[in-house]
């Protein structure tokens, strides 16, 4: 009972601090599904990664705030020259106007070659990753977690981006946090670390942003 209480305590607070959140408020104001999206303006803003015309990718898309932001961003650049978003994740996601949604893991050849096709003989110019495990409280365990997302997707830059492109990608202040910055500047000519002001203060998080890849060393 004490846990279930504490618990109980514990849900209560969160819920109160979520619906007196500013950006939740704004969120719900413009029409976004998720207060995510202004972490993603924030870096946009800040290393000026959403262009006119770029082909992005975003990992890890559901619920679809970044998409929303991504899309609403390159129609405000104008939508000449192919400007697309191509989302993908392991759960649904309720339709975004003008975005391709896949649903499944791309490490499976089925994903994949449907993502291939969406892709359409082009790379991505932009990849955005909010993907995060489920995190068991073990920092241990955590930090491998999250650390197999961050190999995945600069795994997935250095496939499917251009050269000249940008990642981002949500990680988090810990066990094998070093090791994670050490890995976007072995793949990375520039790399930027910012926390967004729509991250709640006491949480963790934080985003890696890799400006150009680095050439693949040679065997």
């Amino acid at each position: 009972m004490k846990i279930q209480t504490k618990s109980a305590k514990v849900n209560k607070s969160w819920l109160n601090d979520h619906v007196n959140d500013p950006w939740v408020k704004l969120a719900q104001k413009e029409g976004y599904r998720a207060r995510a999206a202004y972490k993603l303006k924030e870096i946009d803003e800040v290393f000026h990664l959403v262009k006119p015309g770029q082909l992005v990718v975003d990992l890890g898309s559901t619920p679809g705030a970044w998409s929303q932001y991504l899309r609403r961003r390159l129609g405000l650049l104008g939508q000449e020259g192919g400007a697309r978003v191509i989302a993908l994740d392991l759960l649904p996601m309720e339709p975004v106007d003008g975005v391709t949604f896949l649903l499944g893991d791309f490490r499976e050849e089925s994903v994949l070659q449907r993502l291939l096709a969406s892709l359409n003989g082009r790379k991505a110019d932009l990849v955005v990753s909010d993907m995060a495990p489920n995190l068991s409280g073990i920092a241990d365990t955590d930090a491998a977690r999250v650390e197999v997302l961050i190999e995945l997707a600069i795994a997935f830059a250095q496939e499917h981006m251009l050269p000249q492109g940008s990642l981002v990608a949500k990680v988090f202040h810990g066990p094998g946090y070093d090791g994670l910055v050490k890995q976007f500047r072995a793949a990375f000519k520039t790399v930027k670390v910012h926390k967004p002001k729509a991250s709640r203060d006491r949480s963790s998080e934080t985003f890696l942003v890799g400006m150009g890849l680095k050439p693949a060393p040679e065997a």
